[in-house]
C-alpha cells in the first residue's frame, strides 16, 4: 500500500508484530475478531468451509494488504465467517479494533487503503464465482495452481492431492485424476508430494 510515513509509523505503533509458520492458523472460522491483521511477509490463504467440512480458498493476502472479511467483521463485533491460514513463513501486524475505529474517524488514509482492498477482494470474488460457475475443474485447478506459483515466487508447489483438493473443494481422487490428465497434457510433472509447473 503506498502510504506516508507518518501513517505507516502510527500503524506500527498501534499494531502487535507476530510470526506465523507454514501452514499455522492465523484465524479460525467462528472466531471473534479482536484484530486486523497486515501482512508485512509471506502471504497468508483465506479459506471458507461448508457444513461437511469441505474448504475452498478465496483469496490470498499478500504483503501490504489486510482481509477484508476480518475488518468487516471486527467493525460489526462479528465472528469470523473465514479461516486464515499461513501459506508460508510470514510476519502479521495487528491492528486491534478500538485502534481500527480510531484510524477510520481520524485517518483518510486507512479508509483509503481499505476501500482499495475491498474493491481488489470483490473482484477476486467474482472471478472465482464466475470460475466456479462457468469453468470446468481442470480449468480451476491450473488457475489456482498458477496463482499459488505466482504468490510464492516458484515453479516448484511443495502440496500434496490433498491438500489441493481441499482448496478445490474438492476430492483427492479427482484432483488425482485430474493432475494425471494435466501431466499427460504437459502442464506440469508431478512428483511425490510436489507439482512442479511447466
Amino acid at each position: 500500500m503506498t502510504t506516508s510515513e507518518d501513517f505507516l509509523r502510527k500503524l506500527h505503533d498501534f499494531g502487535i508484530q507476530k510470526s506465523f509458520h507454514e501452514g499455522e492458523t492465523i484465524l479460525r472460522e467462528n472466531a471473534y475478531i479482536r484484530s486486523i491483521p497486515i501482512v508485512l511477509h509471506g502471504s497468508v490463504r483465506v479459506m471458507k468451509s461448508d457444513e461437511d467440512g469441505k474448504e475452498m480458498l478465496l483469496y490470498y493476502i499478500r504483503p501490504g494488504e489486510s482481509c477484508i472479511m476480518s475488518f468487516l467483521g471486527g467493525i460489526h463485533e462479528d465472528t469470523s465467517k473465514i479461516q486464515a491460514v499461513a501459506e508460508e513463513e510470514c510476519e502479521l501486524l495487528f491492528i486491534p479494533i478500538e485502534k481500527v475505529n480510531l484510524l477510520m474517524r481520524e485517518q483518510p488514509e486507512w479508509l483509503n487503503y481499505i476501500f482499495k482492498l475491498y474493491h481488489k477482494r470483490f473482484e477476486e470474488l467474482l472471478e472465482m464465482v464466475h470460475a466456479v460457475t462457468f469453468k470446468k475443474l481442470d480449468e480451476r485447478i491450473l488457475e489456482l495452481l498458477l496463482k499459488k506459483s505466482e504468490v510464492l515466487g516458484t515453479r516448484d508447489l511443495h502440496m500434496t492431492h490433498e491438500q489441493l483438493a481441499q482448496e478445490c473443494g474438492s476430492t483427492r481422487v479427482v484432483i488425482s485424476r485430474i493432475l494425471k490428465k494435466l501431466e499427460d497434457q504437459q502442464f506440469l510433472i508431478l512428483s511425490r508430494n510436489k507439482i512442479t509447473l511447466v
